[in-house]
């Protein structure tokens, strides 16, 4: 592995870099404390879905399809879109991208062979039914009875998962089968909540927020006063959690799933199920699920999501899967019927032999060293640029990285990765974190806005990339001053701001 030279640190290796500003800071004609005074900022809202008015609609003065409203991108969409404005292509070998939440997909020491060519019988060409083909359903069931149901007496079976193509589209699924109550979530969460949670109104929102202090720890105790004082019967959340890499597991996730038994229905986004790094003297090999906790699986109204797009290193196949109590799988046919018609017909059948539980076994071993050996890799050189992260991720392949100690305009999110764009590298800012569906917050006061999230998903050569560009921004601050930052962005393709 070529050695990577870091420039001279932004900071010490205390995090504590401000001594290093105090002539440049000058620089900065006065401190931005306004969304509106900010040119990074201003671009994120007049991008469709992100203004602060509601309902939002697109232009009235270009509007061709009336009372279309636009809901909002996902902070990867709304990224990679300002990454084309600035001239970056997926086959570019110039470009890192750190902020797309996809794992590298090619061959891993250790891991079974990658899977490059299928066959299927003629009649796979056929719709597959609405809740999946049955014997991928019964290789799910098998596979969470095999991994944490052992000694219990209730098992999983096909009646209880349901195939699903891709992850938003099973919480869309769900989504479309609650009806009118307080849905719990917290912020930081992942991006796409936002967007389920503003377009399924029946879903009334009630955040949150967790602590940085606190390592981000859900408060089950918060939660129960929740239920009783507000009413809350939806609790949803992502298990190991994006996008500050912690997991809830052992005696406080058997809390959580005791929920369930209260009249309260539990979501666990469960994706990165496999992405759990040994700690001293741990093994590797750990694994999390609130299958391990579920006393009844067709009374306990916990509803599990996940599938081959994180764990199995597979996000083009878009086969996912939710599992849960009968009653509800049924419920999932009938949504998906009109949401999105089922998932891949062959794909389905292709999926079947890789949820072997000795294979399992074996990609899993394999997956955790691989990419433990990365996120060391990412810590140890944001360290020496002074940017230590002080909420070291235990699982997923996500680091979140605060830069309130950086001088302005560069401690923010948005202004960070537009800086960022210019030197060909791809983050995402930390507001998309903030599930605010009402978009409503000045983004300044969002207690998301000091951070990006940065994706240790990709080979180790790109990764580098990307950090060899952060390291250019704080040289470049370091040398020039601040005067050269904050503004000057590529608006789109031909100049103009998005519409």
């Amino acid at each position: 592995m070529a050695h990577h030279h870091d420039p001279t640190p932004y900071g010490s290796r205390s995090g504590t870099p401000l001594a290093h500003f105090k002539d440049t800071i000058r620089d900065v004609m006065k401190t931005v404390k306004h969304e509106d005074d900010s040119e990074a900022h201003q671009i994120f809202r007049s991008s469709a879905g992100h203004s602060k008015a509601l309902p939002q609609v697109s232009n009235p003065e270009e509007e061709t399809v009336p009372g279309i409203a636009h809901p909002g991108s996902t902070g990867v969409i709304y990224c990679t879109d300002r990454a084309f404005a600035n001239g970056f292509t997926y086959d570019s070998k110039e470009w890192s991208n750190l902020g797309q939440g996809a794992p590298e997909v090619g061959p891993i020491p250790g891991a079974a062979p990658r899977e490059n060519h299928i066959s299927f019988p003629v009649d796979a060409n056929e719709y597959a039914p609405t809740t999946g083909v049955k014997e991928l359903r019964q290789a799910v069931a098998n596979l969470y009875n095999v991994e944490y149901r052992q000694g219990k007496a209730s098992k999983y079976t096909h009646e209880n998962v349901c195939i699903v193509p891709g992850g938003r589209a099973g919480l869309s699924r769900v989504a479309a089968v609650i009806s009118d109550v307080y849905c719990s979530y917290q912020v930081p969460d992942y991006t796409a909540y936002d967007q389920v949670l503003g377009v399924f109104k029946r879903l009334i929102p009630i955040p949150t927020a967790l602590d940085a202090e606190n390592k981000y720890e859900l408060d089950i105790n918060q939660m129960k006063k929740d239920i009783k004082t507000q009413g809350v019967q939806v609790i949803l959340a992502s298990n190991p959690r994006n996008p500050t890499g912690q997991v809830i597991k052992g005696e406080k996730l058997k809390e959580l799933v005791g929920l369930s038994r209260e009249h309260t229905t539990v979501i666990l986004d469960e994706f990165y199920s496999w992405y759990m790094y040994p700690e001293e003297g741990e093994e590797f090999g750990g694994k999390v699920s609130s299958a391990e906790y579920v006393e009844d699986v067709n009374e306990d109204a916990v509803i599990i999501v996940d599938g081959l797009t994180k764990n199995w290193r597979l996000p083009g196949w878009r086969v996912c899967w939710v599992v849960g109590p009968k009653n509800l799988i049924s419920a999932l046919s009938q949504s998906g019927s009109f949401l999105d018609g089922g998932a891949n017909h062959p794909l389905q059948l292709a999926a079947i032999p890789l949820l072997d539980p000795e294979r399992v076994k074996q990609d899993r071993l394999a997956l955790q060293k691989h990419f433990k050996a990365k996120r060391d890799h990412i810590l140890g050189r944001l360290e020496r640029l002074g940017l230590k992260v002080e909420i070291y991720p235990q699982a997923t392949f996500y680091i979140w990285l605060n830069l309130e100690h950086l001088p302005a305009p560069i401690n923010n999110g948005l202004t960070f990765f537009e800086e960022l764009l210019k030197e060909k590298t791809i983050v995402i800012p930390g507001i998309f974190f903030d599930v605010d569906p009402n978009h409503r917050r000045n983004l300044f006061n969002s207690p998301c806005h000091h951070f990006v999230r940065l994706s240790f998903g990709p080979p180790l050569a790109d990764l580098d990339k990307g950090i060899d560009a952060i390291a250019r921004v704080l040289q470049r601050a370091k040398k020039e001053g601040l005067g050269g930052f904050g503004h000057s962005y590529k608006k789109s393709v031909d100049g103009e701001l998005p519409s």
